[in-house]
């Protein structure tokens, strides 16, 4: 009987590895694609090994108007919309994880309600919102959006990290003599800070990505993101410069790829709280 259970197993395990496999080469075969033509001044549509290694294709795209601005513009956005939306969702975070709201509840429902309405059902009265507040083509007010979006799952994300940090520590604080605001600054926020680094990158991935946001926002090209600038390389009639658009493409990925690297190594990406309650 023990024999017959491991090698069902064995043969579950088997069929998992494989569906994983699968997925994995599904997702490896367009990446393979995007470094061989980065590298290919002849680059073609299919993935293949370019004859002669070249730089040409960096050297074509690696100019202030094509990519230096547009990634400064993406930049200055995304890590607006992180910024402002990290403290948001902290500051509306920490009552409905500590106090007992009256509407509570109702509350996070509508937050959860508001996270998963798609874009494009909003952005014609958004549009009309920001033609009367004088905010179109204005990365301040792009920001702002971006940051608006994003706010609903990061207040969720952010109530739960809270919700993880132990009331004790608050009470000794308060105790002390502090008040909620300063238990928040100095007990609960030092022990969320992967958490925040979370909602952080969530936040600062998703406008980075955002195409159609700033797309519809922003008139002026000076001030649309990389992600716009993406759409440039696809030419009329169909004429595409598969070599520049790859060799774009690996620079638009390279700051969200480095912001993880970075923050995974400075956090670890793991929470800390072992010794913090003595029993």
């Amino acid at each position: 009987m023990v024999s017959v259970t491991s090698a069902r197993r064995r043969s579950v395990s088997t069929v998992v590895n494989l569906v994983l496999a699968a997925i994995a080469l599904a997702f490896l075969a367009p990446l393979l694609w995007l470094v061989t033509a980065a590298f290919d001044a002849d680059a073609p549509l299919a993935a293949q090994l370019p004859a002669a290694l070249t730089l040409d294709n960096f050297g074509q795209v690696l100019d202030w108007e094509t990519s230096v601005r547009p990634l400064w513009n993406g930049l200055l956005m995304s890590g607006g919309a992180a910024l402002i939306s990290v403290v948001a969702a902290v500051l509306c975070a920490y009552p409905l994880s500590r106090y007992q709201l009256r509407f509570r509840r109702p509350f996070l429902y509508v937050v959860l309600f508001a996270s998963g309405l798609p874009m494009t059902a909003v952005m014609v009265p958004v549009y009309s919102m920001f033609v009367r507040l004088e905010l179109i083509d204005s990365m301040f007010g792009t920001t702002l959006f971006l940051a608006a979006t994003s706010l609903p799952i990061a207040i969720w994300m952010t109530k739960n990290f809270m919700d993880g940090v132990p009331i004790e520590l608050e009470e000794a604080a308060w105790v002390d003599g502090a008040s909620a605001m300063q238990a928040l600054r100095a007990v609960v926020l030092p022990l969320i800070v992967p958490g925040m680094a979370v909602v952080a990158i969530f936040t600062f991935i998703t406008a980075w990505g955002n195409f159609f946001v700033p797309f519809v926002l922003l008139l002026d090209p000076a001030k649309q993101p990389a992600s716009v600038g993406v759409f440039t390389f696809f030419g009329q009639g169909g004429l595409i410069a598969y070599g520049q658009l790859a060799a774009y493409s690996i620079l638009y990925t390279a700051p969200a790829i480095a912001l993880y690297l970075i923050v995974g190594r400075t956090l670890g990406g793991a929470f800390n709280l072992a010794g913090a309650i003595k029993h």
